[in-house]
């Protein structure tokens, strides 16, 4: 008899049938009611056990934890809250639990404390949906760029460039830390180093696609990325995966379009095919939320916040305009925001992010053309505008509750510009001269956006920390598991 998982029993027509299953006992009442879960599905499966045909030391170790192998009939529940259990006929325990040290015992837990114990914790409700969401996630996005003609390619993780120029960086060395060769005047010498030169983790994949897309057309890098940035908050992580889609001939109207059409694409997707789990999920938040105080309390459910993205075209409004919006709104007037917005090349935060697009224009804001020296360098430089100010072609996009969810632009094409742009930010046009080349041989338009795949989780599952939508979160002073 072959081996079904509880979804499948759920889900299947018909009952009075053999059946046979393999998972880890949820909770055991009254040497009764196994609760079995093994992971397919947000719901356990029932099986009830006659206990006076069962050995008692055998239903002695069906506890909290343990694996086990039962078979028997599968009929329509008698009880409330499942339509069908099994009637247990065999039951071998393949793996036991001790209850005395077992930590994910059948109560409530903090996140700190199954943080602690993430290798145990999805074995709960809430980590389970959440990690069954994240795959369907990474799902819809390979399915969406392969429709769509892209190619996936694999930037490198060892690099010797920082791509967005902010220098927090993860150096990779086989150096001796206690003892490195030096120079003549005290710095250590990479030449001696395993690839003789500086090298370091990644933070984005974005440069090494450009190449692609500028022989390939459409590529897209779904990879890990590395910020060796001390900070501690609930939206950072020291490893976190990003996703670069890049293409050629391709202005920023149609970059907006392609994050616009993806983003809503994968959003869609989790709404058909993750419904159990983003209803548990959605109950949860609520839950949650019902503690705070009505004034913290999101208006929308966290499957209304998914469908107002999906439902609604996304407002493009350029980054002058927005400033002129926040200026005269009250928050800002009234000094309710913790930034005042005072004047025109204000680098936006988080709360001014959310009152575009929640209090404002109540629909995703997508902000174009920032200030030039807010922004990296390889982004597309404008004429500047009649008040003599430089702007790039550059675009975010804003969703509720979280603010920046996409970041892309206009690459710079020319050659001349870029050089430009690298001697003012003093980036060394040797280390990027391949970069270089791309100007030299065939340039073009080019556009990509950027997005952190660990927001895009949290947006989607309402998970309030970053730490909780990643298998095994890297942050400052942690690098457990």
């Amino acid at each position: 008899m072959t081996s079904k998982t509880v979804a499948e029993l759920l889900s299947q027509d018909g009952t009075l049938q053999d059946v046979s299953i393999k998972g880890w006992v949820r909770t055991f009442r009254a040497n009764r009611f196994i609760a079995l879960n093994d992971g397919s599905t947000i719901n356990n499966i029932q099986c009830v056990v006659d206990f006076e045909n069962f050995d008692e030391a055998l239903l002695k170790r069906v506890t909290t934890g343990a694996a086990i192998h039962v078979t028997g009939e599968l009929v329509e529940s008698q009880g409330k809250g499942q339509s069908v259990e099994i009637v247990v006929k065999t039951l071998d325990v393949l793996g036991d639990s001790d209850p005395e040290t077992y930590p994910i015992q059948p109560k409530k837990h903090t996140f700190e404390f199954l943080r602690a114990n993430a290798h145990l914790r999805t074995r709960t409700n809430t980590f389970s949906a959440v990690m069954r969401l994240r795959s369907s996630l990474s799902f819809a996005i390979h399915k969406y760029f392969n429709e769509n003609g892209f190619n996936y390619m694999h930037t490198p993780i060892v690099t010797g460039s920082d791509a967005e120029g902010a220098g927090e960086m993860f150096k990779v060395t086989t150096l001796d830390a206690k003892n490195p060769p030096l120079n003549e005047d005290g710095t250590v010498n990479y030449k001696e180093d395993f690839f003789g030169k500086e090298t370091n983790l990644t933070v984005s994949g974005q440069l090494e696609a450009e190449t692609y897309a500028m022989s390939l057309g459409k590529v897209y890098t779904f990879g890990p990325t590395f910020r060796a940035e001390n900070s501690n908050t609930t939206r950072h992580l020291a490893e976190f995966w990003m996703i670069e889609p890049e293409v050629a001939f391709m202005d920023l109207a149609g970059n907006m379009d392609l994050a616009e059409d993806f983003m809503k694409s994968v959003l869609s997707y989790i709404l058909e095919n993750n419904k159990e789990d983003l209803e548990f999920l959605d109950n949860r938040l609520q839950k949650e939320e019902e503690k705070l105080p009505q004034a913290q309390r999101s208006d929308m459910s966290l499957i209304e916040k998914i469908k107002f993205v999906v439902d609604n075209n996304f407002k493009r409004v350029s980054y002058t305009e927005a400033i002129e919006i926040l200026r005269n709104c009250k928050p800002n007037k009234k000094k309710k925001f913790n930034y005042l917005i005072n004047e025109w090349g204000a680098d936006l935060q988080s709360e001014h992010e959310r009152f575009l697009v929640e209090k404002h224009f109540k629909c995703p804001v997508i902000l174009f053309d920032y200030p030039a020296n807010i922004k990296a360098f390889y982004m597309r430089l404008n004429e500047p505008d009649s008040e003599g100010r430089e702007t790039v072609r550059a675009m975010d996009i804003l969703f509720p509750g979280i603010g920046e969810m996409v970041g892309g632009s206009q690459r710079e094409e020319r050659l001349d510009v870029l050089k430009e742009k690298m001697k003012a930010l003093d980036i060394d046009e040797e280390e990027l001269w391949w970069y270089l080349d791309l100007r030299k041989y065939g340039t073009a338009v080019h556009s990509g956006f950027g997005l952190g795949f660990e927001r895009l989780v949290m947006f989607a599952t309402g998970m309030g920390n970053i730490r909780d939508v990643i298998p095994y979160p890297r942050t400052p002073q942690n690098a457990e598991f």
